[in-house]
C-alpha cells in the first residue's frame, strides 16, 4: 500500500500536466480545444476603421530610388558600399552620431565615383533625414532601440523603410510598425539577410517543388560567440548597447536570422500562422565567466547581474500543426550555427553545423557530397541564378546581403510587393517579448498575436515576385 500511495502521488501531477498541454486530446481536435491553455498576454487590438491590411502591398514604381542611410557604423558602411553597385539608386543622405563613421561612409561614395551625400550627425537628426522631400527609402542600421521609432516616423513622412534586425523589441513596437504601415500604405521591410543565403533559397525551392514533401518540423538558430564584441568598449557595439540588453532581459533577443528562412518556407501568414510558443533558458554562466577571465573576478563586469540565460530554446506550434524550434546563444564558446533544419514527409535537410540532405527511400543517411552539390545546383533558386554571380563578387556574408539589397530595390523600382513585409517584421521580432514572458513563467505557453488580424488566409504561399 505504501508503494501504491507513492506511485499515485507521482502519476497525478504528470497526468495533470498532460491534460494542460493537450496530450490527452485527439490530435485532430488539439488546435481547437487546447489553445485556451496558451495565455493571451497580448490581445490583438482591433484595426482602426478605414484601415486595411497590406498583404501583397503594391506601391507606385520608383525609377530611381533615392536612399538615406541612418546609422553608418560597421553594418551601415557595408550597406552603403553594396548600394554603390546597384542600378537605379541615388544615395542622398547619410546620418550617424559618430563623425568618424560619417566620414568613412562619405569616403566610400567618393571612392566609387559617386558624389558625397548630405551628412547629418546630431542625435535627433534622423528626423530631419526622414522629413526630406527627396528621399524614397530610409535604410536603418542603428542600435536596436531606434529601429521602430525611426521606421514609424519615416513611414509617417511618406517614406518606405528597410530596418536592420530585429525590427522591434516589444509587442507594442510590433503593433506600431503594423498599424503605421497599414495606415500610410508604405513598405516596411526587416533586413533579414539570411532569407537570401544561397543554401536557404535552394531549400525553399526544394520545398516549393515538393522534393521534401510536407514540412512537419523546422529549426533555426543564432548561435554565435559574441563575447569579444559585447565587452569591447573601444571597437564593439556603440555605447555598449548590446551588453545593456543582455543585462536586463532574459529572452531570445535575436531570433530572426534562423527564424526568417523557415517562416517563409512554412508560409507563415500566407496560409498558416503561429499559434503559441513555450520558451526556456539556461541560467547565465558565460558572460560572468568571460568577465572574470578578461577583467578580473573583482571587476565591475564580473560582479554584474546579467539577466539573459546563455542558451534559449523556444518551441512554436502553427495552426496547421507544424512545429518550430529556434535557439539563441551568444555567450558560449562553440562554433557558429544557424541550424536551418527542415524535416518533411519525403526528406530532411540541414545546413548547420554540418550540411546534409537525406531523401526517401534512403533517408536514414545523408547523400554523399557529390550528390548533394548536384541537387543544390539543380534546385538553385531563380533569384540566385539571376544575381548570384554579382552577389558573390560584391559580398556581404557571402553575397546574401547584396542579394537582399538587390531584391529590395528591384521590387521598389517595379512596383512589386516586397519579399518580406511588415507582418514578417512584427512576427519574427515578437519572439523577443513572447519568449521573455514564457521564461518568466516557467515555460508557460504564450499565444502569439495574429498581426495580420485574419488576413493570413488571403494568400496561400510566400511568393518572391
Amino acid at each position: 500500500m505504501k508503494m501504491k500511495f507513492k506511485l499515485s502521488c507521482i502519476v497525478l501531477p504528470v497526468f495533470t500536466v498532460m491534460i494542460a498541454l493537450g496530450s490527452c486530446v485527439p490530435a485532430e481536435k488539439q488546435s481547437e480545444e487546447t489553445l485556451f491553455t496558451a495565455r493571451e498576454l497580448f490581445p490583438e487590438p482591433p484595426r482602426t476603421a478605414g484601415q486595411t491590411d497590406v498583404i501583397e502591398l503594391r506601391c507606385n514604381p520608383i525609377d530611381t530610388v533615392r536612399v538615406a542611410f541612418i546609422g553608418v557604423g560597421s553594418r551601415g558602411k557595408g550597406a552603403v558600399r553594396r548600394y554603390t553597385f546597384l542600378e537605379g539608386v541615388k544615395i542622398v543622405a547619410l546620418c550617424d552620431v559618430v563623425q568618424e563613421n560619417l566620414d568613412k561612409a562619405q569616403d566610400i561614395l567618393l571612392e566609387n565615383g559617386l558624389p558625397a551625400a548630405e551628412g547629418y550627425s546630431g542625435p535627433e537628426d534622423w528626423k530631419k533625414v526622414c522629413e526630406r522631400e527627396d528621399v524614397d527609402l530610409v535604410y536603418v542600421c542603428t542600435h536596436w532601440d531606434l529601429h521602430t521609432p525611426i521606421a514609424v516616423y519615416a513611414m509617417e513622412q511618406g517614406k518606405h523603410v528597410a530596418t536592420e534586425v530585429p525590427a522591434a523589441i516589444s509587442i507594442e513596437e510590433c503593433w506600431q510598425l503594423v498599424n503605421t504601415a497599414e495606415r500610410t500604405r508604405r513598405h516596411c521591410m526587416q533586413l533579414e539577410n539570411c532569407n537570401y543565403d544561397f543554401f536557404e533559397l535552394a531549400t525553399l525551392n526544394m520545398v516549393r517543388q515538393g522534393l521534401l514533401g510536407e514540412i512537419v518540423h523546422a529549426e533555426g538558430a543564432y548561435i554565435h560567440d559574441l563575447r569579444e564584441h559585447i565587452f569591447n568598449e573601444k571597437d564593439g557595439y556603440w555605447n555598449m548597447w548590446r551588453l545593456k540588453h543582455n543585462e536586463k532581459r532574459n529572452a531570445n533577443l535575436y531570433p530572426t536570422h534562423g527564424f526568417g528562412p523557415i517562416c517563409h518556407i512554412l508560409n507563415i501568414h500566407r496560409g498558416d500562422k503561429m499559434e503559441y510558443l513555450v520558451s526556456v533558458a539556461s541560467n547565465q554562466f558565460g558572460m560572468t565567466e568571460f568577465a572574470k577571465q578578461r577583467f578580473g573576478k573583482d571587476s565591475d563586469y564580473a560582479e554584474r547581474d546579467y539577466a539573459r540565460g546563455d542558451m534559449n530554446t523556444t518551441l512554436i506550434k502553427t495552426t496547421k500543426g507544424k512545429s518550430i524550434m529556434i535557439q539563441h546563444d551568444v555567450t558560449s564558446p562553440r562554433p557558429y550555427s544557424r541550424i536551418h533544419l527542415l524535416s518533411g514527409t519525403k526528406g530532411f535537410v540541414q545546413k548547420w553545423p554540418v550540411r546534409g540532405i537525406a531523401l526517401e527511400p534512403d533517408a536514414h543517411s545523408f547523400m554523399d557530397n557529390a550528390q548533394m552539390e548536384k541537387l543544390l545546383a539543380e534546385y538553385e533558386h531563380p533569384i540566385t541564378k539571376e544575381v548570384g554571380e554579382l552577389a558573390r563578387k560584391v559580398g556581404g556574408h557571402g553575397g546574401m546581403d547584396f542579394t537582399m539589397d538587390y531584391r529590395l530595390i528591384h521590387c521598389l523600382r517595379n512596383g512589386l510587393p516586397l519579399d518580406q513585409d511588415v507582418y514578417d517584421a512584427a512576427e519574427w521580432s515578437s519572439i523577443i517579448e513572447l519568449s521573455e514572458q514564457s521564461i518568466a513563467n516557467q515555460g508557460m505557453p504564450v499565444k502569439i498575436p495574429d498581426f495580420t488580424r485574419g488576413a493570413w488566409k488571403k494568400v496561400d504561399v510566400v511568393t518572391y515576385h
